[in-house]
């Protein structure tokens, strides 16, 4: 039916058609005959007669034979991954470690590359180097070299891993290490002993500091004490000299003082005069003021 109806449209219709399905054909082995490669790409050949081309195709349009041959690209920029290992350091304590790596094929080695790890290289082999190089490195550092020496383990793991990269054909641009833990048993330890050597120094302050306030006080009481005595002699002397009555007044203010305290207590307490030091009508009350005003200058002068 189909080659019947074919038959009966006009001539140029059958030319028409097959031109047009060449065109396609033609069209359709152009495109397949064509790649491309991005930037910061590269790309390897595969033949189905030959196997992998040496040939390194650069960014750009490039042709192929469709069917025989089909290229297999490459991401040569710098990629991230980040790589976790639990570890032991030198002091057998557990260290949670982050690694953080740039990585890149180098792009004349591709082909090699791609016959032995393939074009997931970077999961092939990363994970593996990464922690046989971490368990080497940390365990020649105790727990705390780690903290306090972290640029020095850094430095030794980057050289270290550029290295063993190297002999699979990858560069490493970074290698940065961006988290370091420990146990929550080491970690509480640690708590403990700061907070016990702060308190041992809060202590240690505390003790100098009272030394050196008792010190002080010392310094002051030996100091008000010479200044007491210094004045008190120096007022007592110009008090007897001034005004010999100063020392009737001082009998009776002691005369005061022990009444006070007797009329305090509970018991009855019978005393004279003179066990109060009140007998201030008899002649011995007034005996020292005259041997004084005897002794003075003014009456000396007169003399």
């Amino acid at each position: 039916d189909m080659a019947g109806r074919l038959s009966s449209m006009p001539k140029g219709f059958g030319t028409g058609v097959r031109l047009l399905i060449g065109a396609g054909v033609i069209g359709y082995g152009i495109k397949e005959s064509m790649f491309t490669v991005d930037g910061g790409h590269r790309a390897i050949m595969f033949s189905r007669i030959g196997g992998i081309q040496e040939r390194i195709y650069p960014e750009g349009l490039h042709f192929r034979i469709p069917w025989f041959q089909y290229p297999i690209i490459y991401d040569i920029r710098s990629k991230p991954r980040r790589i976790t290992s639990l570890t032991g350091s030198k002091d057998l304590q557990m260290v949670n470690i982050s690694l953080r790596v740039l990585s890149r094929p180098i792009s004349d080695r591709l082909p090699l590359m791609y016959q032995r790890l393939g074009v997931d290289y970077d999961e092939r082999v990363l994970p593996s180097i990464c922690n046989e190089v971490l368990k080497s490195v940390v365990a020649k550092f105790n727990a705390s070299q780690l903290i306090t020496q972290r640029s020095q383990v850094s430095m030794m793991v980057y050289k270290l891993l550029t290295d063993r990269a190297l002999d699979f054909n990858i560069i490493l641009d970074d290698v940065s290490i961006t988290d370091l833990s420990f146990s929550k048993e080491y970690a509480a330890a640690v708590e403990a002993k700061q907070v016990a050597q702060q308190e041992a120094q809060r202590a240690q302050f505390i003790v100098e500091k009272a030394k050196q306030e008792r010190q002080q006080k010392v310094v002051q009481a030996e100091g008000e004490a010479a200044s007491a005595k210094l004045i008190s002699f120096q007022s007592y002397d110009t008090a007897l000299k001034e005004n010999p009555g100063y020392l009737k007044l001082r009998r009776i203010r002691a005369a005061q003082n022990v009444a006070k305290t007797v009329s305090q207590a509970q018991n009855r307490v019978y005393l004279n005069a003179n066990s109060l030091l009140l007998n201030l009508s008899e002649n011995d009350f007034n005996l020292l003021d005259e041997i004084l005003a005897k002794n003075s200058p003014d009456a000396k002068k007169k003399k």
